[in-house]
């Protein structure tokens, strides 16, 4: 028997119907990442699981209770069925350590003490035994969710849902909680997870759901999904073409949250580690070594650089347009300057093809073999 059985799930509101006909199996020990557009449901789907929204009609059986069922007992499914949100949900006027320990002493009857010595073991799982007796507004984002991941786990459940648990953190945090999350996985525990960050759902899935206007469209293993999608949706939404956007109006631009939100962007299109790494170079160099120097050269305080990288249908390649329109309305021809040749030298070394036209600098990169 499947651990999780949902049957013709549907969910209902006054003005729209997120889940229609939601059909799924989740065996023991499985990690199910739900990907798709947003609006298609997938939260809803994770809310009526552990029953935080009441189903329209349909059944969800959980290791063979139906928890749809009128008698259900609520409290226990939820004891058994962790959630992680989005937002953190961290009380913030309770230490670190007494946000773990809330649920344990509260329903499951454990002591204090017992409570508080499982919330530093639980800290430690995920890194942060030092900060148990900090309030939640002394945390990072990153910290706050992985604060949130042990408070989930500090009531044992056999499942763990996690509804999009990257999406409120700043590019250089989520890396710190995916790692914490693969851990989990690693030790076999049951987790469901909504997510955009689809090299982790490619990587650590056991298989993978794509949801689409209220129903699961395809369910398969990572390399079939994103290798070799069945349905025209599916492939649409994986190779769909996707965009990173960055602006610069001070010379001395923030040029670490530029690459670490590049490198989060790349991580999210599952890209391999070392595209990764030349879409990162590329744009180093173009803006960092080349255009920004010759901005300050020439007393252009505000570059007004806006620079867009294009991942290709696949992610072999990608192009990158900088818009430098504002160095010739300043009077600065990029011609006539001296170009950083060692810079220069990588940028034609990695580039396949660029252009400069209009006052739009364009490349595109590639692994060259």
């Amino acid at each position: 028997m499947s651990l999780i059985e949902v049957k013709h799930l549907r969910k209902e509101y006054p003005n729209v119907t997120p889940l229609k006909d939601v059909n799924a199996k989740v065996e023991r020990g499985e990690v199910i990442s739900i990907i798709g557009p947003s609006g298609t449901g997938k939260s809803t789907f994770l809310r009526c699981l552990n029953r935080l929204e009441t189903p329209t009609s349909g059944q969800i059986v959980v290791d063979g209770r139906d928890v749809c069922a009128p008698d259900a007992d609520l409290d226990l499914v939820r004891r058994k069925m962790g959630m992680v949100f989005q937002s953190f949900n961290l009380f913030e006027h309770l230490l670190v350590a007494e946000n773990i320990m809330l649920g344990p002493t509260r329903l499951l009857g454990i002591g204090k003490q017992e409570a508080y010595e499982r919330a530093l073991e639980l800290l430690k799982q995920v890194g942060l035994k030092d900060k148990a007796l900090n309030y939640p507004r002394e945390l990072s984002g990153g910290q706050k969710q992985r604060v949130a991941i042990a408070r989930g786990l500090a009531m044992e459940p056999d499942i763990l849902l996690f509804d999009e648990p990257t999406s409120a953190l700043d590019p250089s945090m989520v890396s710190e909680v995916l790692s914490v999350m693969k851990g989990l996985a690693s030790r076999g525990l049951t987790m469901l997870v909504v997510t955009h960050e689809m090299r982790f759902a490619r990587d650590v899935s056991s298989r993978v759901f794509y949801m689409d206007r209220g129903e699961v469209w395809e369910a398969g293993s990572p390399e079939q999904i994103f290798e070799h999608p069945k349905r025209k949706e599916t492939h649409d939404f994986i190779f769909r073409v996707r965009s990173w956007e960055w602006e610069i109006h001070d010379v001395d631009f923030d040029f670490f949250a530029m690459s670490g939100s590049l490198e989060s962007f790349c991580m999210r299109q599952f890209l391999q580690d070392r595209m990764v790494n030349a879409c990162q170079l590329l744009v180093e160099e173009l803006v960092a070594q080349q255009l920004i120097p010759i901005a300050e050269r020439n007393g252009l305080r505000d570059p007004n650089l806006s620079i867009t990288l294009s991942v290709a249908e696949g992610g072999k390649t990608a192009n990158i347009e900088v818009d430098c329109r504002a160095y010739g309305a300043a009077g600065i021809s990029l011609e006539d300057e001296q170009a950083n040749e060692v810079s220069f030298s990588i940028i034609e070394r990695m580039a396949y093809g660029s252009s400069f036209e209009d006052g739009i600098l364009r490349c595109s990169v590639g692994i060259k073999e």
